[in-house]
């Protein structure tokens, strides 16, 4: 065993049940599956294990003697919001399930059940929290509701934002990759703020530094390097001692300049120009490429080594024609910011307008939304709405995504074959959520089982 892993307490699961054939079923369904079983039949019998034995998951008939499965629920999220707690009831029905989601139930199962879906639903919930106590390290350095300043909801984004708090306590040198306006030095600053480095934030736009003075920019020179180097000079990377350097563009520095780069990032050292003694530096390495560097390391355009070197992780950044649902929320956020800097009042948006900036293409992305945003609050951009305004039969825009939303939500229903928990995973939804949006849309999981 690594002697830097944390042991994990063990993955028990407490089943609270006063109907001893469904205690038995749900016992050897789950001890078959290699999850060991803790027992009780009451609430009160409950709570005792639930301090003692610290169980990883616990499953809850509602209707039990005195206390329910809810008020089970409550008391155990007042030890610990995060144990997953299942409740099942033969009683039940998906107004039952939107009641369990919103007092934060990590699922629902409505009997009779079988024991495939119940080993399903235990392990999620038992993976789920294996991955809370191995992060509740992180959880102490990065807030759980940080969004890093990234606005969004999109799946995309979401993956963006979950990437970034698991890999920045880590120190490893990444790659950020996004087209041009996606918010990759946001996502770099991101990065250096969650590591709890102490040092500086270093960006370097390579694209913009000229080949003469690479190696005096970067590693900086010595007094009588070369003409004019009357003194000592500090390079960027000795500067960003203990911090990190941003290495924006990278596809753009040239071949030769990436050998003196791969070197540094593989030794950790540089050499000043004109010196001959190395220094040890301490800095965390961000590139950042709006193009694939794998498909220009083989056409020979970029040098192979240095892409293995930074691509051990990277994050992908989603453009915003791939998350129009965040356009709106991205778009009033960016006034807001706006109509501060300018000391001006954020324009009122109409219907016809957040459909109009729905479904343009954004080839600029968020800066091209931000430009359009600072246009608007200046009073520079036309009112073109009456002009763009749907005719008086069309649905309106909250019709059509309410449209969309369903066919999505049935369709994920569809391809899980009515698992709730499944869909709510595929489609990357808190389960009170798709439980909230199933109830909306009269939408019943199991016609799709």
């Amino acid at each position: 065993m690594c002697p830097h892993t944390i042991a994990l307490p063990p993955m028990n699961v407490l089943l609270v049940e006063d109907d001893p054939t469904v205690m038995l079923g749900a016992r050897q369904a789950l001890q078959l599956s290699g999850i060991p079983v803790l027992e009780a039949t009451s609430v009160e019998a409950a709570m005792p294990l639930v301090t003692q034995c610290a169980p990883a998951a616990i499953l809850s008939d509602v209707r039990l003697p005195q206390e329910d499965g809810f008020g089970l629920l409550k008391r155990v999220q007042e030890l610990d919001r995060e144990i997953p707690v299942i409740l099942m009831t033969g009683h039940g029905d998906i107004r039952m399930a939107v009641e369990a989601m919103r007092l934060g139930a990590y699922d629902f199962l409505e009997k009779p059940f079988s024991s495939e879906r119940l080993v399903e639903v235990m392990r999620r919930a038992l993976e789920k929290r294996k991955l809370v106590l191995e992060n509740r390290r992180l959880h102490a350095l990065v807030a759980s509701q940080q969004d890093f300043g990234l606005i969004g909801q999109a799946p995309g984004m979401v993956e963006v934002r979950r990437r970034i708090a698991s890999l920045a306590p880590t120190q490893v040198d990444l790659l950020v990759r996004g087209e041009t306006g996606t918010g990759k030095e946001l996502v770099a600053r991101a990065i250096h703020e969650a590591s709890g480095r102490s040092g500086p934030f270093v960006a370097i736009n390579c694209g913009a530094l000229p080949e003469s003075i690479f190696e005096s920019e970067m590693f900086g020179h010595e007094a009588g390097a070369f003409t004019g180097a009357t003194r000592r000079r500090i390079g960027k990377l000795e500067y960003a001692q203990g911090g990190t350097v941003f290495l924006d563009e990278i596809e753009s520095l040239p071949l030769a300049q990436q050998v003196k780069l791969l070197r540094v990032l593989q030794e950790k050292s540089i050499e000043r120009l004109g010196g001959n003694e190395s220094t040890r530096i301490d800095c965390r390495f961000i590139a950042a490429a709006k193009v694939d560097l794998r498909t220009l390391a083989d056409k020979g355009e970029f040098r192979s080594d240095l892409f293995y070197r930074l691509h051990v992780a990277c994050i992908e950044l989603p453009p915003l024609r791939e998350r129009r649902e965040d356009i709106p929320l991205l778009m009033a956020h960016c006034l807001r910011q706006a109509a501060e800097r300018y000391n001006t009042t954020p324009p009122a948006c109409t219907s016809a307008q957040i459909a109009q900036w729905v479904a343009q293409p954004w080839p600029g992305n968020v800066r091209e939304l931000k430009n359009l945003a600072d246009r608007l609050c200046l009073g520079l951009e036309p009112d073109n709405a009456s002009a763009a305004a749907p005719a008086a039969t069309a649905p309106t825009l909250s019709q059509q995504i309410e449209r969309f939303e369903k066919q999505l939500l049935a369709q994920a229903l569809q391809d899980c074959q009515g698992n709730v928990g499944a869909a709510a995973e595929r489609l990357q939804l808190p389960r009170k959520t798709l439980y909230d949006k199933l109830l909306r849309h009269q939408l019943d999981p199991a016609r799709f089982r």
